[in-house]
């Protein structure tokens, strides 16, 4: 995949549209999800799509073949992200009341692309809850958090996306799992 990538980038560097909108469709889905999960809206994850590819389409003499595509497209969406944070004022309240649900395992309660639609209803309302988690989560948890867990990218990967050391990555995703463990213990207890 990484060569294909690389391939498709060098096209469409040198003008080839249909090479571009290839590595759109590849991208779009995953970017719009990192997104959506920063931001909490999907009219500002639809946008920081369409920001995140603008970029990408003015940079792409700027990509470094030696690299993955998919860590330089995650870098340019993940910042782009920790941006818009960053300008809009937080609007939610860490004792908002939310309808009790079960702990447990948090990552392991989002949504699989194969759940069944008994499996969906079951943990909705966890999700719900752990999406609430993330969206009150510190900035800098968060994008680690969402790219562990949701990207299922490495350590190694998310030092990459984030040009951070991984012994800060390793920090900061165990940091973001005890302030979700925390979140959702409040909520476990109805406080």
């Amino acid at each position: 995949m990484h060569f294909v990538e690389t391939r498709l980038a060098k096209l469409a560097r040198a003008g080839d549209r249909d090479a571009f909108e290839e590595l759109v469709q590849l991208y779009k889905d995953k970017i719009y999800h990192l997104a959506y999960r920063m931001l909490g809206n999907r009219q500002e994850a639809e946008d920081a799509v369409q920001e995140t590819f603008l970029r990408v389409y003015m940079n792409l003499e700027r990509y470094d073949e030696q690299q993955k595509f998919s860590t330089w497209i995650f870098r340019i969406g993940t910042n782009l992200c920790i941006d818009r944070l960053r300008k809009k004022k937080p609007n939610y309240s860490l004792d908002a009341e939310l309808p009790e649900g079960e702990g447990g395992d948090w990552y392991s309660m989002l949504p699989s692309e194969d759940a069944t639609p008994e499996d969906r209803v079951i943990v909705s309302e966890t999700q719900r809850q752990i999406h609430r988690a993330i969206e009150t989560m510190p900035d800098k948890y968060k994008s680690v958090v969402i790219l562990k867990y949701l990207q299922d990218m490495s350590l190694q990967e998310i030092g990459e996306v984030l040009d951070m050391p991984v012994t800060t990555v390793k920090t900061r995703v165990h940091r973001g799992r005890e302030f979700l463990r925390q979140q959702l213990e409040k909520l476990d207890s109805g406080k």
